[in-house]
C-alpha cells in the first residue's frame, strides 16, 4: 500500500507556473518513473495547472504522491480547484468545450492518459480531479476502481515542514480490513516518528481487535513523543465494523440509511492511556462509507451538502474534504474507506 504522504504545490497566479511545473517533474523523476510515463505526466501537469490559472479565481493545489498496483509503480495528482466550480462536469469533459474561449482539450486528455480518473465538481464549491499514471504494467483504465474495500487517502505535512506527523496503515487477512489512523504529537520529524512507530506495531499486529492494537501500540511508542490514533476493522462475515480509538482522531460511519458519529477516549498512546477500552460496534451494508481524520480538519463538515460527493472515489471524497475543511495550521490526514458495493 502507498503510505507516503502527498506533496503540495499552491499555484495562486500564472507566475509560479513554470515553477510548479518543474518541481513536479523532479518529484516524478524522483519516484523512479520511466520517460514515456514522465512525458505524460509532464502533460497532465501542464494541462492541470493551466485550468487552475484559467478558472481557479481563489486559486488552487496539486497534491502528488507515488502509488504503486501490483508492482506498478506510478504517480498520483490530486488537483484542487477553489474556482466557481462547473454547472455540467461532464459536459466539460467533451473535447471542445470551454468556458474561457480555449480549445476545450484539457480534461479530456487528462482522462485519456490517465489510467485511473475522476472528477468532481460542484457549483460555488470549486472542483476536484483526481489522475493517476502508471508505466508498462499499469492496471486496467477504470473511472471507479471497484475494490471490495476501497480505500482513498489525502496526507500533507503543516505548511512549511518537510516530514508528516500524521500516519495510516492498512491490513487484510481472510476478508477482514484493519485500517489505523495515527497523529504524532505535535508536528515535523518527532511527530512523523511516533507516527511511524505506531505504524511498524500494527503491521506487525496479528489481532483483528481495535483495542488490543491500541493496547500493543501504547506499549511499544512510549519512548516516542506519544500519539493518538484509531483502528476500524471490516469484519465482512458479520457485515459490521469495530473500532477503537484513543485521542482526538474524529470518524463517521455512513450507510444507506444513517450517520453515526465515532467516540474516541480521551489520552495519548504511549503516555496517558485509558483505564479500560473496549471496541464498538456498527452494522454495515454495501457501499457503507468509513471516514476518518486527525484535527488538522476541522470537526463540522457535512457530505450531505455536497451532491453526488459519496458515489466518488474515495481518494476525491477525501480530497473535497481537505479542500473544504482543512485547517491549513498542522498535518492533516484525512482516510475515506467503503465497502463493497
Amino acid at each position: 500500500m502507498d503510505f507516503n504522504a502527498h506533496q503540495g504545490f499552491l499555484l495562486s497566479d500564472r507566475s509560479f507556473l513554470n515553477t510548479v511545473r518543474k518541481d513536479i517533474h523532479k518529484l516524478a523523476e524522483s519516484y523512479g518513473l520511466g520517460a514515456a510515463l514522465l512525458g505524460k505526466v509532464d502533460i497532465v501537469v501542464s494541462e492541470l495547472t493551466s485550468n487552475l490559472v484559467k478558472h481557479a479565481t481563489n486559486g488552487g493545489e496539486l497534491l502528488v504522491k507515488a502509488v504503486n498496483r501490483n508492482g506498478a509503480a506510478g504517480i498520483e495528482m490530486l488537483c484542487l480547484d477553489m474556482g466557481p466550480g462547473m454547472a455540467d462536469p461532464a459536459r466539460m469533459l467533451e473535447d471542445g468545450v470551454s468556458t474561457v474561449g480555449s480549445q476545450g482539450e484539457g480534461l479530456g486528455a487528462i482522462r485519456r492518459l490517465s489510467d485511473e480518473f475522476d472528477l468532481y465538481s460542484q457549483a460555488g464549491s470549486g472542483t476536484v480531479v483526481l489522475a493517476r499514471l502508471f508505466g508498462a504494467a499499469r492496471p486496467a483504465r477504470s473511472r471507479s476502481p471497484a475494490h471490495e474495500f476501497e480505500t482513498g487517502v489525502v496526507m500533507v505535512p503543516k505548511p512549511g515542514e518537510e516530514a508528516c506527523g500524521d500516519g495510516w496503515a492498512l491490513r487484510e487477512k481472510d476478508g477482514q480490513y484493519a485500517l489505523l489512523a495515527v497523529d504524532g504529537l505535535g508536528h515535523g520529524p518527532e511527530a512523523r516518528h511516533a507516527a511511524r512507530e505506531a505504524i511498524k506495531v500494527f503491521l506487525e499486529e496479528t489481532s483483528f481487535e481495535p483495542a488490543r492494537c491500541l493496547v500493543a501500540i501504547h506499549a511499544a511508542i512510549a519512548p516516542t513523543r506519544g500519539a493518538v490514533g484509531a483502528v476500524a476493522v471490516l469484519e465482512n462475515e458479520q457485515s459490521r465494523f469495530r473500532f477503537c480509538g484513543v485521542g482526538n482522531i474524529s470518524g463517521r460511519i455512513f450507510s444507506a440509511d444513517a450517520t453515526r458519529g465515532l467516540l474516541s477516549y480521551n489520552g495519548i498512546l504511549g503516555n496517558n492511556f485509558p483505564g479500560h477500552i473496549s471496541d464498538h460496534f456498527f452494522d454495515c451494508g454495501p457501499a457503507t462509507l468509513l471516514v476518518l481524520h486527525s484535527d488538522g480538519i476541522q470537526s463540522r463538515w457535512d457530505l450531505n451538502k455536497y451532491p453526488d460527493l459519496k458515489t466518488h472515489s474515495t481518494s476525491v471524497i477525501a480530497a473535497v474534504l481537505y479542500k473544504e475543511f482543512s485547517r491549513r495550521r498542522d498535518d492533516v490526514l484525512v482516510m475515506v474507506s467503503r465497502t463493497k458495493r
